[in-house]
């Protein structure tokens, strides 16, 4: 079992959001759904919480009311093997409202920070070589979604 689960506040979308985020992670699944009884504090049937996996990672998502909304301040990060992982996981996150941010970072639709991030990002940006780590991190700063080969394009130029 999981030591650490996130668990993220929603009003009334949980279970909306854990089938949305099962969609775009292979080897996901949602695991449970409690919903709210005669006892309140919602209406009675609605859905409590949601627990899911995502690729093996557990998240648990409360419907809690409008009180609380995400902010920046939390994200998710995804660690990516290549661009076309990078392009799959930026493109389905911002699909249908999602919001671009800079640097790799994305809202999706529900308002929840994710940060999509190529493996090769790390190499680049701690090149022994500071002009090259420069000349990345300045392409990377001019960037939404990380586009390694304008990164290394970047660096090879410096």
């Amino acid at each position: 079992m999981q030591k650490i689960v996130p668990n993220l506040w929603f009003d009334t979308e949980a279970e909306e959001a854990a089938e949305f985020y099962c969609s775009v992670f292979e080897n996901s699944r949602i695991v449970n759904i409690a919903r709210y009884t005669e006892a309140g504090p919602r209406e009675a049937g609605m859905v409590m919480t949601v627990e899911w996996e995502l690729d093996g990672e557990r998240f648990v998502g409360i419907n809690g009311g409008p009180e609380f909304t995400f902010s920046e301040a939390v994200s998710l990060l995804v660690n990516c093997k290549d661009q076309d992982e990078v392009d799959h996981y930026w493109d389905a996150l911002t699909a249908g409202g999602g919001e671009e941010s800079q640097c790799g970072w994305l809202k999706d639709r529900f308002g929840l920070s994710w940060q999509i991030v190529p493996d090769e990002l790390g190499e680049l940006m701690t090149d022994p070589d500071p002009a090259r780590s420069q000349a990345a991190m300045k392409a990377m700063l001019g960037m939404r979604k990380i586009d390694v080969a304008a990164m290394r394009a970047a660096a090879d130029a410096a």
